[in-house]
């Protein structure tokens, strides 16, 4: 006969969102107001609006921010960058990861807290939907217990799913220029099947990340915290509980001993954390430093007669009574080389023409040998028009005497922002090839009258024959 076993349970919490039998822990943090929650209030509203705000702005015509994967196209602050760029990309991230080094040293998840869109979307957008559909916190967690089909649970739902499809649409204009994407919204799905996959797929993933994998993100998805071990040291800005003034930890203001420190063990800084944890037990991964613990110690602190601070912002080395210096060879460094590389972007922009040239050899045999004895060479020519509007390009051939340049398209018409390659011949003497090669250049005149010149391009032909050979 089959005996039915208990379902194992962990001996301590593995994950904030868990149960110790591994069943979901549904988090419905209570909000704590004070100072720092209406300051980050007003950060993510103005952060909010920026983010709606941002794909209708433009700088000389250009929107501030496209990435036009389609048609690989990169708009940034109304500077356009093709995929030939890939010595600004690459110093663009390796600036973007510098100043997120900087940052971190500097300031901890400070980023996390104030400026993520999962945070500031979660708490200040989905969360208080939730709070006003469903009765407040307490009225969330009754909810929890009958189950999660409940009707007042589904109206929320269907809010989750409306704000999913705004956001979704307002997340797509920055990779699709916003007038196609009025025209996706007023055509009919079956008009353009794709375009419309591509938006109900970003709308289920909005939907899905808030309506359940919720701060999982943080926890689970985001590798950030787990980089804190790296990127913080003791003398970072973390938020924190000062232990030496909060233990021994007494409930309660009636027979607290004169031993007994400032926490009164009330476990408001538990309920009001939006990952679950319990800041007294020391810097976790899980923290955000959003500071809503921050705010709800402060106001039981108020209420009891004791000064703020018991939780608050500080460093590892303060918090243990340590000397804490905010200079150090990484706040120093960081900034040194985000420095250098942001240097380098200015450079390589104000230096770089509106025209790139790219040579690429023929398919096929590498010269061939005409019936006359002269070589022939194909060479690819790859031009990236980089001006604001359509430029001609006359292809001339430089520093070869005696050879003969063979264009089927020229000039070549490059539209704004585009790419266009074309081939052309070169017919050279055999006898100006020296040991199978010649230098030759290109020179490219646009329709503006400015001109760019490629790299020198090497001929190639049959190498010269060495005296008594037949």
């Amino acid at each position: 006969m089959a005996t039915e076993t208990a379902p194992r349970q962990a001996a301590e919490r593995v994950l904030s969102t868990l149960n110790p039998d591994g069943s979901r822990r549904w988090l419905r943090p209570r909000p704590s107001p004070g100072r720092f929650l209406r300051t980050r209030r007003a950060v993510a509203y103005a952060l909010i609006l920026l983010f709606v705000l941002i794909p209708y702005v433009k700088i000389g015509g250009k929107p501030v921010i496209l990435l036009d994967i389609e048609r690989r196209q990169f708009t940034l602050f109304g500077t356009t960058f093709l995929p030939t760029d890939m010595l600004l990309f690459m110093l663009l991230f390796v600036g973007a990861f510098f100043f997120i080094f900087f940052l971190t040293a500097l300031l901890g998840r400070v980023w996390c807290g104030w400026g993520c869109p999962q945070t500031v979307y979660m708490e200040f957008l989905f969360r208080p939907v939730e709070r006003l559909v469903e009765g407040g916190w307490r009225g969330s967690q009754r909810l929890d217990a009958r189950g999660l089909w409940a009707s007042r649970r589904m109206v929320k739902h269907v809010v989750y799913l409306v704000l999913a499809l705004i956001l979704a649409h307002i997340f797509l204009a920055y990779f699709v220029p916003v007038g196609e994407l009025l025209t996706w919204m007023r055509r009919s799905p079956v008009e353009h099947p794709t375009s419309f996959l591509v938006m109900a797929c970003t709308t289920a993933l909005i939907f899905f990340d808030f309506a359940y994998f919720r701060e999982q993100t943080c926890l689970v998805a985001c590798p950030y915290g787990r980089l804190q071990s790296v990127l913080l040291d003791r003398r970072s800005l973390i938020v924190g509980y000062d232990r030496a003034r909060g233990e021994p930890r007494r409930k309660g203001l009636v027979g607290r001993p004169a031993e007994a420190g400032d926490c009164v063990d009330c476990k408001l800084c538990v309920q009001t954390c939006p990952t679950g944890i319990d800041i007294r037990d020391g810097l976790q991964m899980e923290c955000i430093h959003c500071t809503q613990c921050m705010d709800a110690c402060d106001t039981v602190m108020a209420r009891v007669g004791k000064p703020p601070g018991l939780i608050r912002y500080g460093s590892q080395d303060g918090f243990e009574g340590r000397a804490s210096r905010r200079l150090r060879p990484r706040v120093v460094l960081y900034p040194a080389a985000l420095a250098v590389s942001l240097g380098l972007i200015v450079w390589v922009v104000g230096t770089r023409g509106d025209t790139d040239v790219t040579l690429l050899r023929g398919i096929g045999a590498p010269y061939t040998l005409a019936p006359d004895g002269r070589v022939l060479n194909q060479v690819r020519i790859k031009v990236a028009n980089r001006a604001g509007a359509e430029q001609s390009y006359r292809i001339e051939l430089l520093g070869a005497p005696g050879a003969t340049l063979i264009a089927p398209q020229n000039p070549l018409p490059v539209p704004a922002g585009k790419s266009a390659t074309t081939s052309v011949f070169v017919m050279a003497p055999a006898d100006a090839f020296h040991e199978g090669v010649r230098e030759v250049a290109f020179r490219l005149t646009g329709s503006a009258g400015r001109f760019a010149e490629a790299s020198p391009y090497r001929l190639v032909g049959p190498e010269e024959e060495e005296e008594g050979e037949p």
